[in-house]
């Protein structure tokens, strides 16, 4: 075996765990989520909670690497739940503003009641080195795989 086949191979096994792993995390969060909460609404949610920030439908679909009509799509089910409000950007008329609802920060607290034991779980079970020890390999993966470097 060359080593261009090799790591080749090595490549292919990788990306089929990740795919995998991410598939059986997607499922397996999927499954407790309250009742009546999408996977792409939490997420949302939880990233509109962690930045603090109003962000454009534009900058949202560009941070979960979907198309502006997936995420208005999205932004629709979360304005119609009461979780988000939507605004009109002041300052450029053409632009809505996106931010979390108190209703949606309820709910995505609620939501990650549900998973943290789940994924804590899952550390526990595999070992917190091990874990500790993947996170710069997955970190490093996934800015070469956004462009960075």
């Amino acid at each position: 075996m060359t080593a261009s086949t090799a790591t080749n191979s090595l490549a292919v096994s990788l990306f089929s765990e990740i795919l995998t792993v991410e598939q059986l995390a997607r499922t397996s969060v999927a499954r407790v989520l309250p009742k009546g909460m999408e996977l792409s609404q939490f997420a949302v949610l939880n990233h509109l909670a962690h930045t603090g920030l109003e962000r454009t439908p534009a900058q949202l679909a560009r941070s979960f690497h979907l198309t502006r009509g997936a995420m208005t799509n999205t932004l629709r089910k979360l304005e119609w739940q009461g979780w988000v409000h939507v605004r009109p950007d002041w300052d450029d008329a053409r632009q809505k503003l996106v931010r979390v609802s108190p209703a949606g920060l309820a709910a995505r607290n609620a939501a990650l009641e549900t998973i943290v034991p789940l994924i804590a779980d899952v550390v526990e079970t595999v070992g917190a080195e091990k874990v500790r020890a993947a996170l710069p390999v997955l970190r490093e993966l996934r800015l070469k795989l956004q462009g960075g470097e």
